[in-house]
């Protein structure tokens, strides 16, 4: 497959820390393009972003949203839709591990899986691995697909995640993705994936307790929402 044919989205909101070093270390010589999604940053991220290779968009506030926009901004060429983080915890070496199934045609969406993969000490707080584990155990209930984490870097056929009609703009957005996946019996590949700390600025999800809260009863909502749900 063409390089061409694989845009790079990334949603960010105050990484100016880490995007430079994020968007320069994308493997230019595998993928078509890197957005960046700005999310109502306030920082210069999307002009640090800039400055490093990105092509630049907006969104309204919602990390659902910016993925959504990023999607939409993809070049019509692009064929594999890849997702990750700003903060620098991906680690971007993995990124051609998570495509190759879909070139081979052998996997419709490949998920990274911090679980099973190298974690670096303190990039992972306790919270976020034991959400990881009920997240996955709802969703073996609900749809029989076995998934042990939901982190953001992952990769869809283009084609695919267009049948999903992904709706939830929120930090539920991956969990929806996943049970939406399974709904729709996609060739559903889960890799191990390596996990660093984040290079700079804070976690918007689990930054601290009240943030950590709200993010955890939306992806609760969202598990029982969609997972109950029959798909279309």
């Amino acid at each position: 497959m063409s390089k061409s044919q694989i845009s790079v989205i990334i949603p960010t909101l105050n990484e100016c820390e880490s995007i430079g070093h994020v968007v320069a270390s994308m493997p230019w010589d595998r993928i078509a393009e890197c957005i960046v999604v700005d999310n109502g940053s306030t920082d210069g991220t999307g002009e640090v972003a800039a400055a490093a290779g990105a092509r630049v968009v907006q969104a309204s506030r919602g990390y659902g949203s910016a993925c959504k926009a990023g999607s939409e901004a993809a070049l019509a060429s692009s064929v594999i839709l890849v997702y990750l983080d700003g903060d620098g915890s991906d680690t971007i070496e993995d990124l051609p591990r998570l495509i190759e199934p879909i070139e081979r045609d052998e996997a419709d969406f490949v998920i990274g899986s911090r679980i099973r993969g190298h974690v670096e000490p303190g990039s992972m707080l306790g919270s976020q691995i034991f959400a990881a584990h009920l997240v996955g155990f709802l969703v073996r209930m609900l749809q029989g697909v076995h998934y042990t984490d939901m982190g953001a870097f992952r990769a869809i056929r283009r084609t695919s995640f267009e049948r999903l009609q992904m709706s939830e703009m929120t930090y539920g957005w991956n969990l929806e993705m996943q049970i939406k996946a399974a709904q729709h019996k996609l060739r559903i590949l889960e890799l191990p994936v390596n996990y660093r700390r984040r290079i700079g600025g804070v976690s918007k999800v689990s930054g601290d307790l009240r943030t950590s809260f709200k993010a955890g009863v939306r992806i609760l909502v969202v598990a029982f929402r969609v997972g109950m749900s029959r798909k279309s």
